[in-house]
């Protein structure tokens, strides 16, 4: 393990402790720190990086694309805080570290969204030949999904079928998403809902299947810029396989965001579960009686199976 003077704050502390022979502290340092850990790579080892997002991808770009993609190493990149999830204003803020791994050859991103996947993306990640970039969550995290049903490579969750609408969501995004969707099938809407965990490769045919069966429209959440993440990569999808159907993308906006907590920042930017209400609305031309204070009282249950989806 390699840390970026963040080890306490990445949660890596109790790792260094157990196993301080296996553990490298690079301090402020992180285009240095992957190609350290490019090194260890390609003497046998198996180097996880831990830093915050933005200074896993953002500010060592050129070395993750030369020492770590290009060579196809298996470096695993835990990138801490993405998006708003931290109040640290836009130096802390990783809005675009989607944008920039998914255009690197040979490079997988998997994205975290409940206690499940963080439970399990490692070993998710430990099975990819090549390196990984993983947005992950850190301190007390919900759980969404059943910790006997863990993350899988490639496939999403479905969360529920429907044939009006279909909501594709990822990270912090779903749990947003699961509230305001059980508000609207009380309104009548039927909607399909898959939970996203893998952004590239982005091949999964349940995804496809699911875009093609909205009678109205898609619309995307995602604690990202709208400009390169998932809302992208499902237009790329549909432009590719020729899915009709209007797109609505859920996410920042091309706008930086600004200091404050987690529940401020996804109101004030439309990133919660009102947004994909207003999107809904949108696409159905139907104003529903829904408001901020009714989906606040949405009460979720862990998921294990998707006949109980209506009961959440």
């Amino acid at each position: 393990m390699l840390s970026a003077d963040l080890t306490a704050s990445c949660e890596a502390d109790g790792f260094r402790d157990a196993y301080p022979e296996r553990f490298f502290s690079m301090g402020m340092a992180e285009q240095n720190m992957m190609g350290f850990a490019a090194g260890l790579a390609r003497e046998g080892l198996f180097p996880f990086i831990h830093t915050f997002a933005v200074f896993v991808t953002r500010r060592p770009f050129d070395q993750v694309a030369m020492s770590i993609a290009y060579p196809n190493l298996p470096v695993r990149l835990i990138g801490f805080l993405p998006g708003i999830t931290t109040a640290g204003g836009v130096t802390h803020q990783a809005i675009d570290d989607v944008a920039l791994m998914r255009i690197l050859p040979n490079m997988s991103v998997l994205e975290c969204g409940d206690a499940t996947d963080v439970e399990s993306v490692l070993d998710v990640a430990q099975a990819v030949n090549g390196p990984v970039y993983v947005r992950m969550l850190r301190g007390e995290v919900p759980r969404l999904f059943d910790a006997g049903e863990p993350m899988v490579l490639g496939r999403a969750r479905v969360l529920g079928e429907g044939r009006d609408l279909t909501v594709l969501s990822s990270g912090i995004c779903t749990e947003e998403a699961m509230r305001a969707i059980q508000a609207l099938r009380g309104q009548g809407l039927s909607i399909a809902h898959l939970h996203v965990s893998t952004l590239k490769p982005f091949e999964d045919p349940a995804i496809e299947a699911a875009i093609a069966g909205a009678r109205l429209g898609v619309v995307t959440m995602e604690n990202h810029g709208i400009i390169g993440g998932l809302g992208s990569v499902v237009a790329e999808l549909m432009a590719e396989k020729g899915l009709g159907g209007r797109l609505i993308r859920i996410g920042l906006r091309d706008t930086y965001a600004h200091g404050a907590s987690r529940r401020y920042l996804m109101r004030e930017y439309g990133l919660d579960a009102m947004a994909l209400v207003r999107a809904a609305e949108d696409l159905t031309s139907t104003q529903f009686d829904l408001t901020e204070e009714a989906l606040s009282r949405v009460r979720l249950e862990t998921m294990s199976r998707i006949d109980k989806t209506e009961d959440l």
